[in-house]
């Protein structure tokens, strides 16, 4: 047994150490302040100041996203911890293992409105998996410990310590994580008998689909290996949501690209067609969902979670699996080879055909001229500037531009793409760059945004110059909102209420007043060399691209629609094939 005698200020660094933290994101304060001087005096934590509290919690969520590792953060109370609430929500929505410590005014003034005090444990109850006020320094140490674990265990989440000052100086009794055994064990294991049954779905699916979504990637690489050989040792078609790219590889000709409200035709017209939909660590969110009494109606649903709560909680299904997705798919993988099933491409060839069909209606085309840059083109042109390098991590704010990037920046390994998918916070991406770049210090990490997110945020640019991080910053500018643009000029009559931003600072000069470097894209002619400048040049770089003002974001599923009443652009109007017009698909 290892007991040592310390403060509370330095069993905090301690335990850090001890869970493998090796960065903490965070911005100092009073009710932290012992917290702050015990680690000027070690060496073994390393802390990135960053420039708001918000900005901190995605920057951890990047780092952890992308390593698969516990995101810390450390802020100060009232003002920094509700600071910090929109990125804890945004983990929690999204599966981002964090331990977020925040300072809390000593024990005798809570409640009494001290200064900066905040109800900090009642604040964030709803967007953390758990929290804890701690009131005795003697159970300091194991609060810590049990944060890391409830943090990284089952599916994956913030939590939250409140740590009054006076805690912070007290001296008690440090001990280490294997010193204790905590409460909370999740199921990990799946029941075979179902897993049995799976398989035997599967084996007699006439037009069978995987539906694969983050927790794949929450389970670790061995889970998305297993997906790929699993997807094509049985022939099976597979889309994605929007936090699942990457899980499988985009290149593969088994995957049908994103589905839901901005995914591909061919994937949702699949969803609704299919005959057995084979979930995989998603939780049928209403993006991917649209209408729920007409989501993917003809088929037999297959769930499989580590979460228990996730099913049949959105959409009802036929077989619930509860475990962790990376061990349900081995098992699923040992279960097909075992009962000598083969790959089912003749037996599904009519359902692959079908599928080809409406591949052919290329529901990405669009049209770019000789001059006003497409956002499409734009993203094109940075993936084929990118390509042969491997080392490329992908965060985006939250928009059309986003969604863009979804369609267009193909990824074929998991962890290389960040993005806010539950809350869809805008100002996520360049922190989340911020983190990204921490933790993968040699890679490439471009932050695609749009000229009206990344002004949330744009504070962090200076984090990035203080730390030498050699971000990119491609931000497509379109002088609008442009996702609520569209909503208005599809939805709302064209009535362009307040989102159009008059006021936009010089990208270029803003870049050089934090002491990076600005370019700028204006014209066609213009974008393949700032590109190649832009990933030339060291340090962090702006680069601000000029792209249609009025281009929209397609396919499109409106709010509350099934997926075969997609919207497509009017160009595509003569490819797409009569049979889904029949079903009811709509046409912009």
């Amino acid at each position: 047994m290892s007991e040592q005698q310390m403060s509370g200020a330095e069993m905090v660094l301690a335990a850090l150490a001890d869970n493998g933290v090796e960065i903490v994101f965070g911005y100092p304060g009073g009710a932290v302040l012992p917290i702050y001087d015990a680690m000027f005096q070690q060496e073994r934590i390393r802390h990135v100041l960053v420039r708001q509290e918000g900005g901190a919690v995605h920057a951890a969520e990047g780092y952890a996203r992308s390593t698969g590792r516990v995101g810390c953060v450390l802020v100060t109370s009232g003002p920094g911890a509700t600071n910090a609430v929109t990125g804890l929500l945004d983990a929690q929505m999204d599966s981002i293992p964090l331990v977020c410590i925040t300072g809390q005014v000593p024990t005798h003034l809570i409640g009494n409105d001290a200064f900066q005090e905040a109800d900090t444990t009642g604040i964030t109850r709803p967007c953390t998996k758990h929290n804890y006020l701690v009131k005795d320094v003697e159970k300091l140490a194991e609060t810590l410990h049990e944060a890391f674990h409830v943090a990284r265990s089952g599916r994956p989440g913030p939590v939250l310590v409140d740590l009054p000052k006076d805690i912070q100086f007290a001296t008690g009794t440090y001990r280490t994580p294997d010193e204790f055994d905590f409460s909370y064990r999740p199921a990990y294991e799946p029941d075979m008998t179902q897993i049995v049954r799976a398989i035997e779905m599967i084996a007699k699916a006439e037009r069978p689909l995987f539906y694969t979504g983050g927790g794949v990637i929450n389970s670790g690489p061995q889970a998305s290996e297993a997906l790929t050989e699993l997807v094509r040792l049985t022939g099976i078609p597979c889309t994605s949501t929007l936090m699942g790219l990457g899980a499988f590889p985009a290149s593969d000709p088994q995957f049908l690209g994103m589905l839901g409200m901005h995914g591909t035709y061919e994937a949702n017209l699949a969803t609704h067609g299919c005959d057995l939909l084979v979930c995989v660590g998603a939780r049928f969110d209403d993006r991917v969902t649209g209408k729920v009494s007409a989501f993917s109606p003809g088929s037999r649903k297959i769930h499989i979670d580590i979460d228990a709560s996730s099913i049949n909680k959105n959409v009802r299904v036929d077989l619930p699996v509860v475990g962790d997705a990376g061990r349900a798919l081995a098992m699923m993988l040992e279960v097909w080879k075992e009962q000598g099933h083969e790959c089912r491409a003749r037996a599904l060839a009519p359902w692959w055909k079908q599928i080809d069909a409406w591949r052919a209606v290329d529901c990405l085309a669009y049209e770019q001229g000789d001059s006003v840059i497409k956002p499409q083109y734009a993203l094109e042109r940075l993936r084929e500037a990118l390509k042969g390098r491997d080392n490329v991590y992908i965060t985006t704010e939250v928009g059309q531009h986003q969604m863009w990037a979804a369609q267009f920046l193909p990824f074929d390994k998991p962890n290389h793409w960040m993005t806010s998918g539950g809350l869809g916070t805008m100002g996520y991406g360049l922190p989340a760059a911020v983190g990204v770049q921490m933790a993968h210090p040699g890679a490439i990490v471009i932050d695609v945004a749009g000229e009206a997110s990344i002004l949330m945020n744009i504070q962090e640019m200076s984090t990035a110059v203080q730390y030498r991080l050699p971000v990119k910053i491609f931000i497509m500018n379109n002088k609008w909102m442009g996702m609520v643009r569209q909503w208005q000029e599809l939805l709302h009559g064209g009535r362009f209420s307040e989102s159009y931003t008059a006021a936009l600072p010089d990208f270029v000069k803003l870049a050089d007043a934090f002491g990076g470097t600005g370019l700028r894209a204006e014209t066609v002619a213009d974008l393949d060399e700032a590109i190649a400048k832009m990933l030339s040049t060291p340090g962090p770089v702006i680069l601000d691209v000029a792209v249609d003002e009025t281009e929209m974001c397609f396919p499109m599923i409106p709010g509350g629609a099934a997926h075969n009443e997609i919207m497509l652009r009017r160009q595509d109007q003569t490819k797409s094939d009569p049979t889904a017009r029949e079903e009811g698909m709509v046409l912009v």
